[in-house]
C-alpha cells in the first residue's frame, strides 16, 4: 500500500487547524456556482488569499463576499471541484454520509441483491456529489480511481468508509490511478491493494461470465456502462453476422452470441484485449465455432469489410476527444468511421454506434452521424438513443456527466 505523505483521515483536521484559504470570483462569474455547477473554472478567479496547494480546501466567495461553494482546489482550466455548497468544515461524518447515500442509491436499485450481475458502478464522481472519485464494484472488489488530488489525499479515510458501511460484502479493494492523477500533481505512487487481497477476477452481468484484468485493463478493467446497451445488442443479434469493433473484452460479442448471432466477429487493435475476448467467448460458449477474434485497425479494417456481408455493426471506439480543442477532428473521426460501416452494412442492417467523449455533446455526435448516413445515400432510421445505466448516474446540474452516447440505427 502506498504511503500517503501525511495520514489521511487527519488530514482535514491539520488543515482546518490553519485558515482554510479563500478564493474571490470575478463579478459576473459566480452564476454557474448559483446553479450548483460543481466546476470553477481558473478563468473566473479573480484573487486567492496565498497559494493554495494542489488538492487542498478552499472556499469560494463572490466579489461581495458572499459564500459560494466548498471544495479541493486543482492546478489547471477547472480549479476547483466543488464537494459542498454549504459552509462548513467537512470531517469523515460528512463523507460517511455522503458514501452512505450512494450505498443507499444502489442498494434500491438491487445490485447488491442480483443474482445474475454482480459487477456494477458505485461511486460515479460528479454524477453522485463526489467529484474526483471513480469506485466500481467487481464480485467483493471495489477499485478505486483518484481523477483528482484532493480525493487522492484522502483516500485512508475513505477506504475505512467503505469498510465500514460495505461490511462482509466488500472483500478486497484495489488502487487504480496511475493514469488518472492530474499530470501537474507532484505524486510518487503506484497501483496497489489497499486492502484485502485478490479475491478473483470472474463477475457476472445478465448471468454472462467475464474475466477482469485490474492492472493491465482499460478503465478500472471492465466497461461497465455499456451493461444495458449489451443487454439490446442481444435482442437483435438472432440469426445475424456480427461485428464487434473495437472489441476490447469481447462483452458484446459474448451477448450477441447468447442472443443467438450465425457469426460474430470481434476486433481490436490490441493483440492482449483480442486475447482476453477469446478467453471471456470461451468461458460463456466453450468450444464454439460462430466466433472469430481478429487483431487489426478498425478503419483498416472496414476498408476491407465490404464482401463480409454484416447484418449488425457495433462501433465503440476509445474517446476520440478527451479536451475541447481536438473536439473538430474527433468529430471528423466519428464521420469518417460512420461513412465506413453505413458503406458495409447490408440492407437491413443494424448499426450500433457511441461516443464516449465528454467533449462531444449529444447533438454534435447526432450530426457527425447524419452527415455520414446522407454522404452514404442510404436510407437511416433511428430505433434507439442511448446513454449510461443508472448506476452512472448524471447531476442535472452537471449535463457534462452524460459523457456517453450512443444511436441505435436502422439502414435500408
Amino acid at each position: 500500500m502506498p504511503g500517503p505523505a501525511i495520514v489521511c483521515t487527519n488530514y482535514y483536521k491539520i488543515q482546518t487547524m490553519r485558515e482554510i484559504k479563500r478564493i474571490i470570483v470575478k463579478s459576473g462569474k459566480d452564476q454557474s456556482l448559483r446553479r450548483l455547477h460543481p466546476w470553477l473554472f481558473s478563468g473566473a478567479i479573480k484573487k486567492m488569499s496565498g497559494t493554495p496547494r494542489d488538492g487542498e480546501l478552499v472556499k469560494v466567495y463572490d466579489n461581495k463576499n458572499e459564500f459560494l461553494a466548498l471544495g479541493h482546489y486543482q492546478i489547471g482550466s477547472i480549479a476547483v471541484r466543488v464537494i459542498s455548497f454549504s459552509d462548513f468544515d467537512p470531517d469523515e461524518n460528512f463523507w460517511m454520509e455522503k458514501i452512505r447515500s450512494v450505498y443507499e442509491y444502489r442498494k434500491m436499485l438491487g445490485f447488491f441483491d442480483s443474482e445474475e450481475t454482480s459487477v456494477f458502478r458505485f461511486i460515479n464522481a460528479e454524477g453522485d456529489g463526489m467529484p474526483g472519485l471513480i469506485a466500481d464494484f467487481y464480485n467483493g472488489t471495489l477499485v478505486v480511481q483518484f481523477h483528482s488530488v484532493g480525493m487522492y489525499l484522502i483516500r485512508d479515510m475513505l477506504v475505512e468508509i467503505f469498510k465500514r458501511l460495505l461490511g462482509d460484502k466488500l472483500k478486497a479493494i484495489y488502487y487504480k490511478s496511475g493514469k488518472t492523477l492530474p499530470h501537474k500533481a507532484d505524486i510518487d505512487h503506484k497501483d496497489a491493494w489497499l486492502f484485502g487481497e485478490d479475491n478473483g477476477r470472474v463477475v457476472k452481468e445478465y448471468g454472462n461470465s467475464f474475466k477482469i484484468d485490474f492492472e493491465k485493463g482499460q478503465k478500472t478493467g471492465f466497461f461497465i456502462d455499456q451493461r444495458e446497451n449489451r443487454k439490446l445488442v442481444e435482442k437483435y443479434s438472432k440469426d445475424k453476422k456480427v461485428l464487434n469493433l473495437f472489441g476490447y473484452s469481447g462483452a458484446f460479442s459474448v451477448y450477441a452470441m447468447r442472443g443467438g448471432a450465425e457469426q460474430v466477429h470481434t476486433v481490436d487493435s490490441s493483440a492482449i484485449a483480442i486475447e482476453l475476448a477469446k478467453e471471456n467467448l470461451e468461458l460463456n460458449f466453450p468450444g464454439d465455432k460462430r466466433h472469430d477474434a481478429i487483431v487489426a485497425d478498425a478503419f483498416n479494417y472496414l476498408d476491407s469489410a465490404g464482401d463480409k456481408g454484416y447484418d449488425l455493426i457495433i462501433l465503440d471506439p476509445p474517446a476520440f476527444a478527451k479536451h475541447q480543442n481536438v473536439l473538430h477532428k474527433a468529430l471528423q473521426g466519428y464521420k469518417r468511421l460512420n461513412a465506413k460501416a453505413f458503406q458495409c452494412i447490408r440492407p437491413g442492417g443494424i448499426l450500433f454506434t457511441f461516443s464516449c467523449s465528454q467533449a462531444v455533446s449529444r447533438e454534435n455526435f447526432k450530426r457527425s452521424v447524419f452527415v455520414a448516413a446522407a454522404n452514404s445515400g442510404r436510407s437511416v432510421r433511428i430505433l434507439y438513443q442511448l446513454s449510461q445505466p443508472v448506476d452512472h448516474p448524471v447531476s442535472i446540474y452537471h449535463p457534462e456527466g452524460e459523457y456517453l452516447k450512443g444511436l441505435v440505427l436502422y439502414v435500408e
